[in-house]
């Protein structure tokens, strides 16, 4: 016998033919086509029979539901695998196979059984979003986008930076199957884990776990200590397809180094404060709970705390979180808590007494995705979280036992301090930040103002000190408004700031004569230069295009040990291309020309990243339609 598995119709009907033609990928709950060239006599319609066998994993039984033995039947078998005749002649036969809906994926074997067992051929199953019709007009952007945008920087000045992730890339679904076979679970338990692989519930937490190598031999090691000489800086990544191929080639050693948006993209410590976070979305039904939580759930593979033993996060409901229902799995509390906790401040006086400062509107803000179909930033915070002060805030917070917030209620009398930024803060110049002290009492008013500028990583850790102002008396007049300015210069920063290019503004106002202090805090986000990409000629499918890369050294001083590193999903094979420079003098242009070939036609997105001794982690991105 031999077979036909007529890859390329049925990837293009399972909307798998981005993966390859070369190989037969289909969607469980869809039916798939396949032709047997028969010897003559073999099979004859309504005499003969036959059955067909599929088997997934190293321990496949039906007991597990790893195995299904189906024989020939007249009409397809309804939440079961069967299989029909739709065509025959003396030496070939045409059947058409249906898999359940709620299959366990991964990698089949394929046999046919007539009094001897004969193996066919090998094909892989996926998860079949399609069979939930009312989505399709968002599955291209959902499912089939190879790039998308990821969201850095603080609340008030939000940076996106596009993402590779290139899942269609050569052997990106082959190291994707091998990370389900190499999580611990499968390892304890082949037969256990891959009879769960039909929820992608426990696939999500598999993912979440093996993304990180906390407790496993998963795909990226986090970091967060800026010292990254024996590996990658988390900040240099581009896109998935080189950390998964790279762990895949190593033999499932873990990949240097990773921080959230990394180990977000790609699965696309203790507690701290982090400036910004990023986890993923996936939409799914959720028969293990109550009714009322299908649909979009967060899941978070940064490790922070352990869950059921492992390092990982989620899958929980996104309505569970807004709605305060903690008791919701998995991990409701913590993912309740990354969106709303309070920060809390303790101010520790001379004679060794403290202060509490409660701030309740810093975490959670501006949650965002990238827009479907667009390049726009969709901000979702509405989806996780009423309004800060609503009655239905209010309400949340009690039924989750949470009143902290409650405790806290905002005002503006007596002593007040905020800080204001200047409109444009960019990498490599000087600029004012500015103290604003108000003074809502009847009386006059003797203060201390201590007004500081400090580099700050994404996860809030401090570094050294940019920039400082000490007024020991700050006198304001009834209701008085007072505006100190705070200049932070270049020469300062420049050896302080690390690759994420924040700041952190703090302000304490201390009144001499009630000994109250007033805290204000706020994080900025120096912008880097611009990447301008320039295509020249005609973008085409399967013919060589160039494109002009360059920016203005915006810094005072020369850029050396210049690299522009660029990638994009079919349209340069899967592989980063690298491009050395001399150095760059200050105010003068960095460009390079780079030749690559487009594979695919459509809307792709050429990704570009520029580093140098002094700039570092510059992106930029431009949107390619080929035809």
């Amino acid at each position: 016998i031999r077979c036909d598995l007529q890859c390329e119709v049925n990837n293009v009907n399972h909307h798998t033919d981005l993966n390859g033609t070369d190989r037969l990928i289909v969607r469980r709950g869809q039916a798939f086509t396949l032709t047997l060239h028969l010897q003559s006599g073999q099979f004859e319609l309504g005499v003969s029979t036959f059955s067909l066998v599929v088997e997934t994993g190293p321990c496949a039984n039906e007991a597990s539901k790893t195995k299904a033995e189906f024989v020939l039947s007249e009409s397809p078998v309804e939440n079961s695998w069967s299989v029909v005749a739709s065509h025959h002649d003396e030496y070939s036969l045409s059947l058409s196979i249906s898999s359940p809906p709620n299959a366990c994926i991964g990698r089949y074997s394929l046999s046919f059984k007539q009094n001897r067992s004969i193996p066919l051929e090998d094909f892989i199953l996926l998860f079949n979003p399609w069979f939930w019709y009312i989505w399709c007009q968002n599955l291209s952007e959902y499912v089939l986008a190879q790039d998308g945008l990821i969201f850095r920087g603080t609340h008030k000045s939000t940076i996106p930076a596009a993402w590779n992730f290139g899942q269609f890339e050569p052997g990106i679904l082959d190291a994707c199957l091998r990370l389900l076979d190499e999580n611990p679970k499968f390892l304890n338990n082949a037969d256990r884990d891959c009879s769960k692989r039909c929820s992608p519930v426990y696939i999500t937490r598999v993912v979440s776990a093996m993304v990180n190598c906390n407790d496993d031999k998963g795909v990226l090691t986090g970091r967060w200590d800026n010292n990254y000489k024996d590996g990658v800086s988390p900040m240099s990544w581009n896109g998935s397809v080189e950390i998964l191929q790279d762990w895949d080639t190593m033999s499932c050693k873990p990949v240097k180094y990773g921080q959230c948006w990394v180990f977000a993209a790609v699965g696309c410590t203790g507690n701290f404060l982090m400036n910004f976070h990023c986890w993923v979305e996936s939409w799914m039904t959720r028969p293990d709970l109550k009714s009322g939580f299908d649909g979009w759930q967060a899941s978070d593979p940064t490790p922070q705390e352990r869950s059921e033993g492992a390092y990982c996060c989620g899958p929980v409901p996104v309505r569970a979180i807004k709605e305060g229902e903690l008791t919701v799995k998995y991990d409701a509390p913590f993912v309740f808590a990354e969106v709303n906790a309070d920060e809390v401040c303790f101010i520790k006086r001379k004679d060794g007494t403290q202060e509490k400062m409660h701030f309740t509107a810093k975490v959670g803000e501006k949650i965002s995705t990238k827009g479907v179909g667009s390049d726009k930033r969709e901000d979702i915070t509405h989806l996780y979280k009423y309004p800060e002060g609503s009655d239905e805030e209010r309400k949340v917070f009690e039924k989750a036992n949470h009143q902290n917030k409650l405790l806290k209620e905002d005002t503006e009398e007596g002593l007040n301090i905020k800080i204001k930024v200047s409109q444009e803060m960019k990498m490599g110049s000087d600029f004012d930040v500015f103290a604003v002290i108000t003074n809502n009492t009847p009386m006059a008013k003797l203060c201390r103002l201590m007004f500081c500028a400090r580099a700050a990583c994404y996860n809030s850790v401090m570094g050294i000190e940019c920039g400082s102002k000490d007024l020991l008396n700050v006198q304001l007049q009834p209701n008085e408004e007072k505006q100190i300015p705070l200049r932070v210069i270049y020469s300062k920063y420049c050896h302080a700031i690390t690759d994420q290019n924040l700041i952190k503004l703090a302000a304490l106002l201390i009144d001499y004569g009630t000994k109250d202090a007033i805290l204000a805090m706020r994080d900025i986000y120096l912008e880097n230069p611009p990447i301008k990409i320039k295509i020249l000629g005609e973008p085409k499918a399967n013919r060589k295009m160039a494109a002009e890369i360059s920016l203005i050294n915006p810094l005072s001083e020369s850029l050396d040990d210049c690299t522009f590193c660029m990638e994009g999903a079919n349209l340069t094979q899967g592989k980063i291309i690298r491009e050395k420079i001399s150095p760059v003098a200050p105010g003068q242009e960095a460009k390079v020309k780079v030749y690559f070939c487009p594979t695919k036609a459509g809307l792709r997105k050429l990704v570009v990243d520029f580093n140098s001794n002094r700039l570092r982690d510059v992106k930029g991105y431009r949107n390619v339609i080929i035809a």
